[in-house]
């Protein structure tokens, strides 16, 4: 299906209001560890830390990355930035699941292109399972920008920041989603940059806060590999931790010295 084609099947609706928001999105959350995945990614991705280079030659079609980590059900904030060179057939931001494709031949909205997935153009449409509505004003094309991503899994809705301003829920009844759901930006122009910035979580519940708590104690994160605690303690703590203090787990001797009394 060409893209004029898929813009037939257009669900209008006027843009929805903006106005700032007061505080920052999570501000109560913690970070979360996760990153773009070297594994689910279109050939046409080169990762560098985290940063997403899309045809880094020339552009014959789509490419997009997904996360590394589920985020379905909890309430997670991210954002991406984006390089100058803004422009093509979509430049997209959103989640999907792992069904979701990750590469075209052609130029095409790719989030969203199916049931798979959930995302903003940066046209200014919302699109999902191959119908889209105008969101918002399209982005002005090679002027950077951040956009901010928030998925409340809790409510089931999906919207969107561009430069700190709210934009408004895009997506609603993604509760009722029962595969694993995933970051993912992709893009039909060449030589894109999409840099994942600010990445935060809400709380899970009380033993995840206590879990933050324990861990803000340390005066470094690879002191956890210090403390002679139980095996399942240690694996639920190390799942909280920063990638760079995995590294330090087999070069540390347990002992009982480590925690900060700083609090």
């Amino acid at each position: 299906m060409t893209q004029d084609e898929q813009e037939e099947k257009s669900l209008e609706a006027p843009p929805p209001r903006l106005s700032p928001h007061l505080r920052p999105p999570l501000e109560h959350g913690c970070d979360a560890w996760w990153r773009w995945s070297q594994h689910h990614k279109s050939p046409e991705v080169r990762l560098y830390a985290r940063t997403a280079l899309f045809h880094p030659n020339w552009s014959h079609g789509t490419a997009a990355v997904r996360g590394s980590h589920d985020i379905r059900g909890g309430v997670h904030y991210w954002e991406v930035q984006v390089s100058q060179r803004l422009f093509g057939t979509a430049i997209m931001f959103g989640v999907c699941t792992a069904s979701a494709r990750l590469h075209a031949d052609t130029f095409v909205s790719l989030v969203g292109e199916d049931e798979n997935g959930w995302g903003l153009s940066h046209k200014g449409l919302v699109w999902h399972a191959g119908v889209w509505r105008r969101y918002t004003e399209p982005f002005r094309e090679n002027k950077a920008t951040t956009i901010g991503v928030l998925y409340d899994g809790e409510r089931g809705t999906l919207g969107f920041y561009k430069d700190e301003r709210w934009l408004g829920v895009a997506f609603s009844g993604l509760g009722a989603v029962t595969e694993s759901l995933y970051p993912v930006v992709s893009s039909t122009a060449a030589k894109t940059e999409l840099t994942l910035g600010t990445t935060r979580r809400g709380w899970a519940g009380l033993q995840d806060r206590a879990r933050h708590a324990l861990l803000s104690a340390l005066a470094h994160p690879h002191l956890l590999y210090t403390l002679p605690l139980p095996p399942a303690l240690r694996t639920y703590l190390e799942d909280d931790l920063p990638p760079s203090s995995a590294n330090a787990k087999d070069a540390l001797i347990p002992t009982t010295t480590g925690l900060s009394r700083s609090s």
